[in-house]
């Protein structure tokens, strides 16, 4: 998960670099790359070591690994190519789905988007907590409701602060990134010299010792791979000032191939060091576990104290962009415009207030149902990735057919460059990748979230119908139709399921 403040923060320094803040087109490969780092290591790299592990063994992950590397880069390139081709388009990542599939697509992906922001807010707040908890007994995992009602109040605080209209300052951005990248680069050098065990490693390579099949295995490794790089997209938004497109499609292949680089290297020497069965018993900050394997609590305590500052850092800045969405859509006029209202302070408030609203209920949610850290995660990953599938549909109605499902005279300014007939055929093969790896993900997913994330989106209907029927507009076309005729049979199942016992979270 990640830390999308730290981009932020140097793309403003940047932009501001001739002193009037406007593009000036000046940032170099290199500080793109470093965006691209800064934006997508985050959290959930802590959590790796045990995550993979309750799922796969070494094998499998490399395997696992290798189908994220391809199809996660495909994804990042279609936010590039999106960015490049529909420049007019910039309210966000939902933005591409609804110019080229229509408002309620659209809705229904800026909704899964700011619905996973709002449970990674909970999971961010749940992972810092169990942390903290191994060094202070009162928020272990014997004391749950401790944990919860800090958690709540932790948002609530972040809250009062964010009305306020104050915002994180740009040195605490660099404080945080050192403070999650200096930690895990201490991880990687230690246990690759000092507690890295090739026959380790090699023993129960295909972890035949777990009885789960090498396919089970690397479908349940898909969602985990995919959280942590939630925010590869943002590379898209911090290209749009560099020098030439050239730097951009080098700097997205350096900065992803960096981050894989790190994700696996964690995760495989993590394996070298303790076995599949030892690795998934541990607790979240999994990672902290594995280091005090090989160097002794002071190493343990290296990692938890980056954790925590890499959380509390992000935290605030997450609190602040989860609302982004839902504030974006009421500018568009897919949500009820107050809910874009901003106050004296410059604060949209409405939106952070319903957004931490909504943390409320996932805390309660989750703490009634003893909701585990990684069933917190897969739930959201489902939640993000319907802006991933449908944009990388609208690229593949684009190189194809010219256009998406919405005409370009509807309400939208599609013009863009000219694309050969050539890069247009590249686009093609990149969207294909792109959507055929975001449909495997929901295949590979267990069965529950999908139906949880059916059900979740059920809300949202309320307000978007309300919206349309105010502003006298169609609520939903033949498609559309079909969508919430599907999200209907999800819900019905959901409910069911959660009703009979059949479904848990």
């Amino acid at each position: 998960m990640n830390n999308p403040s730290t981009g932020a923060a140097a793309l403003t320094g940047a932009a501001a670099a001739d002193g009037s803040g406007a593009r000036t087109h000046s940032v170099t490969i290199w500080t793109l790359v470093a965006l691209i780092i800064g934006s997508t290591v985050g959290a959930g790299i802590f959590s790796l070591p045990q995550n993979i592990a309750s799922v796969a063994g070494p094998g499998a992950m490399l395997i696992g690994w290798l189908i994220a590397g391809v199809g996660m880069l495909s994804v990042a390139f279609v936010f590039q190519i999106l960015a490049q081709r529909k420049p007019a388009l910039d309210s966000g990542v939902y933005s591409y789905v609804r110019a080229g599939l229509g408002d309620f697509i659209g809705f229904t992906s800026g909704w899964g988007y700011w619905l996973g922001s709002v449970m990674a807010q909970v999971g961010y707040a749940t992972l810092f907590f169990n942390t903290i908890g191994h060094y202070v007994p009162f928020f272990d995992a014997d004391h749950r409701l401790a944990s919860a009602i800090a958690v709540s109040a932790l948002s609530w605080t972040i809250f009062a602060v964010l009305a306020r209209g104050i915002k994180q300052a740009a040195f605490m951005n660099m404080v945080t990134s050192v403070a999650k990248l200096v930690p895990i680069l201490a991880f990687v050098v230690l246990v690759a010299f000092l507690g890295f065990s090739w026959d380790k490693f090699t023993f129960d390579f295909w972890g035949e010792d777990s009885g789960t099949p090498l396919f089970e295995q690397i479908q349940g490794i898909m969602l985990f791979t995919v959280w942590v790089f939630i925010g590869v997209e943002g590379a898209s938004v911090y290209s749009k000032q560099a020098r030439t497109r050239r730097d951009v499609g080098r700097a997205t292949v350096i900065g992803f191939i960096s981050v894989l680089a790190l994700l696996v290297s964690v995760s495989t020497l993590s394996f070298g060091v303790l076995s599949q069965a030892e690795l998934a018993a541990l607790p979240d900050n999994s990672m902290a576990s594995v280091l005090t394997a090989v160097v002794g609590h002071w190493g343990g305590a290296l990692i938890s104290l980056g954790l925590c500052l890499s959380v509390l850092g992000a935290y605030v800045s997450w609190q602040m962009l989860c609302a982004e969405p839902i504030v974006l859509m009421a500018v568009d006029g897919l949500l009820p415009r107050r809910i874009g209202t901003v106050n004296i302070a410059g604060a949209p408030w409405v939106a952070q207030l319903i957004s931490t609203i909504a943390i409320q209920i996932f805390v309660v949610v989750f703490y009634l149902n003893e909701t585990s850290y990684n069933a917190m995660v897969q739930l959201a990953t489902i939640m993000y990735l319907l802006p991933y599938i449908f944009s990388a549909l609208y690229l593949v109605l684009l190189a194809s057919r010219g256009r998406g499902f919405t005409r370009p005279s509807d309400k939208f300014d599609l013009s863009g460059p000219e694309v050969s007939p050539r890069e247009n055929r590249h686009h093609l093969a990149i969207g294909l990748v792109a959507f055929i790896y975001s449909l495997w993900l929901i295949y590979a997913a267990d069965l529950v979230y999908v139906l949880l994330g059916a059900l979740a989106v059920i809300p949202g209907l309320i307000p978007y119908v309300g919206t349309r029927l105010a502003k006298k507009e169609r609520v939903f076309n033949g498609f559309e139709w079909f969508v919430v005729a599907l999200v209907f049979v999800g819900t019905i199942a959901a409910v069911w399921g959660l009703v009979n016992g059949s479904l848990t979270l």
